[in-house]
Order: structure tokens, then sequence, then C-alpha cells
């Protein structure tokens, strides 16, 4: 079947995110992944003080597979997005020196705030370009560990008991907020509220670790969530892709052999012995579909589209409950969203080809709406 002329693809990575590294890598992956003969990939480097730099393909796959020492080019051109620069209605990247590049779609691999959280997706519903992911309520709902429990509660999907806490509640009354905190028990897990990769987190058992996680964890959000630990719980990961009619993945293991003891970030990314997946998970048929089942509830309830990642606990008596949903999941070499899709018979070049036709229909779909009364 011929395509006529490629689909400009915009790989949208870096960002202002704690997680800046990380998405360096897995848009090496999407770039190498993305199938020659359809799209054209144009790489577009955001730097953390929020500069959009066009980067170079050869510098990118050449780079290190270290995310400590992942870097983009601060020498290339300054790159603009211009909405709608030409009565068709394609959207253009203009580049410093070059003039204007026209886009069919953007491949967002931006992790966590500023990329995850909305705020990017807004911007390209503003710039009319179609892209690849969650829309605006998704990404942000998604990406706030408070809200997506409290609407993952209303849908009656097990959650794990927590505690939200604001920064301006701590300074006034910490005690009453310790109380709170102990009343779920040790040891707990505190988290920022609008984190991902496991930034900012600790485990903590006693009073004052639990004091000074929540002053960690502080110095990411202004707010933040306090969870009970699952004594032995196993760390379950489902792929979801699709828009209306998602379709889920062979569920997935993180096994942890970090002396973190937990899921940590240098457990994910920096110590190669610290945790390594199982494909698929070592699960009875019965808990296994089960996990396929919670995880496209869990998809529509939180108002995702294209693609999510989302990660259950399993407890020793074989409970289940959904921890997080990662509405762009990392895409490294090592990640799990693309190795569970590997594993269910849809390899990376089919992969990245789906998410970029499901952004393109449910652009057409939105285009269809009325816009006047």
């Amino acid at each position: 079947m011929s395509h006529g002329r490629k689909l400009r693809v915009a790989v949208l990575f870096g960002g202002r995110s704690a997680e800046h590294e990380i998405s360096l890598l897995s848009a090496r992956f999407v770039v190498e992944a993305l199938d020659r003969e359809r799209f054209e990939p144009i790489l577009v480097g955001i730097d953390k003080s929020g500069r959009w730099l066009l980067q170079e393909e050869a510098l990118l796959l050449g780079a290190s597979r270290d995310p400590r020492l992942a870097r983009l080019n601060q020498g290339m051109p300054d790159v603009a997005l211009v909405p709608h620069p030409d009565a068709a209605g394609a959207t253009a990247l203009t580049i410093d020196g070059a003039g204007p590049a026209g886009i069919d779609v953007v491949f967002p691999v931006l992790h966590g705030p500023m990329g995850e959280d909305g705020s990017v997706q807004g911007l390209l519903e503003l710039a009319g370009v179609p892209y690849v992911g969650a829309g605006i309520l998704g990404s942000a709902v998604g990406m706030d560990k408070d809200v997506m429990k409290r609407l993952l509660g209303q849908a009656e999907i097990p959650t794990v008991a927590h505690r939200a806490v604001r920064r301006a509640q701590w300074d006034k009354d910490r005690g009453g907020v310790l109380a709170q905190i102990e009343e779920l028990g040790a040891p707990v897990f505190v988290k920022p509220a609008n984190m991902g990769s496991s930034v900012g987190v600790r485990r903590a058992a006693s009073a004052a670790e639990v004091e000074a996680a929540v002053e960690h964890a502080f110095e990411f959000d202004t707010k933040i969530v306090v969870e009970q630990a699952v004594p032995g719980a196993r760390e379950i990961e489902c792929a979801v892709l699709g828009n209306d009619d998602p379709i889920a993945s062979v569920p997935g293991e993180i096994v942890v052999d970090h002396a973190d003891g937990f899921y940590s970030y240098a457990a994910k990314y920096i110590d190669e012995t610290g945790s390594h997946p199982q494909i698929p998970a070592d699960l009875s048929p019965g808990v296994a579909s089960a996990v396929q089942l919670l995880a496209l509830r869990a998809f529509r309830v939180l108002e995702c589209a294209g693609m999510a990642r989302v990660d259950f606990f399993l407890s020793e008596d074989g409970d289940l409950y959904v921890n997080e949903i990662n509405t762009i999941p990392g895409f490294t070499a090592i990640s799990m969203y693309p190795k569970l899709w590997e594993a269910s018979g849809v390899p990376p070049r089919e992969l990245t080809a789906r998410l970029i036709d499901l952004a393109l229909e449910r652009a057409a779909g939105r285009r269809r709406l009325r816009t006047t009364t």
C-alpha cells in the first residue's frame, strides 16, 4: 500500500522535568523504531530552561545509553511552533535560519511535569497538530497521583490506602498531618503528587523517617501522597494501546533486586542489577486476565488515549491494586511498555506506527465536531 509522501513526525523530547535524561533515551528508541518508508522524523529537544532546539539524528542515535551521560546539543537552531501557517491547516515548526518545516503529527516522548501533564498537549491542541497519547485531561489526571486515586476510587477500582498532603497544611499543622499518616501504619511510601520515574520517592518506617521523607517530597511538589505499603507486594505492569477500543498486553513483572528494596530511580535506570523485568509475569491465567481487565478499566476511567502503562501491586493474599497509570510510558531499550507489546506480538516498528495512526484518527474525530451552535 503506497502512502504517497512520508508523514513528518516531530519527536519531542527532553523537557524541563527531572526526567529529562530518561526522555532522551526514550526518544532514541522511538526514532530507531520508526518505519522510514512511512515516516520522516524531525527531532526537537527541549532543554532544561524550556528552549526548543532542532537536534541531529546522528548525535541522538550515537549518544550513550547511560542517562547520566545523555545530553542535548545546545549549539543547534531554535525551533518555534507556528499554528496553521497556511489554509490547509498544516502546522509548521519554524527553524532559526531555515524557515518553516511542515509537520503532520507530534510524538511527545516527555516524561514528568511540563510534558506528560497536559501542558504540552494543550499547546499542541492550540496549534491544531495531532499528537500521540492522551489529551489534556487524561494527561493531567495521569500526572496527579491524588486526583488519579480519587477517580479510581470512585470507579471502585482498588488502590492502596493513602493520604494527600498539601504544603500549606504541613506548614500549619505538622502534628495533625503526622497523626493522619500514622493511621496508615508503617512502613509508608512518600511521593510527590506530580513526579514520575520514582523521583523524590522515599520509603519511611519510623516517625523521624516519615518527617524527613515528607520534607524531601515537598522539594519536588507542593502536594504529596503518602501510601500504605503492601507487604511482600509484587509489581505487575500492563501496557494498553488504543483509543475507544483499547487492547491490553500480556502482564509483566518488575522483580526488584536493588538494595533500595523498591523500584527506585537507581533501581530503574542506573544500577544494572537493580531490577529485572519478567515478561510475561508468572501469574495464573485468572490473575493475568484480571490485570488486563483492570488495566483497560483504569485506562477508560482516567480518560486516556493512544497509550498508557498501568502499574499494579499484587499482595501476598492475591489482592490486586492499581498503583498508577503512566500516559507517556518509558520507551527506552529496557522499558516495559515496548517490551510488553513485543511479547504480545507487536514489535517496535508496528507499535510506533499504530500509535501515530491512533493520533491521526483521534485528531480527525475531533475535527469533525461542531464549533458553532
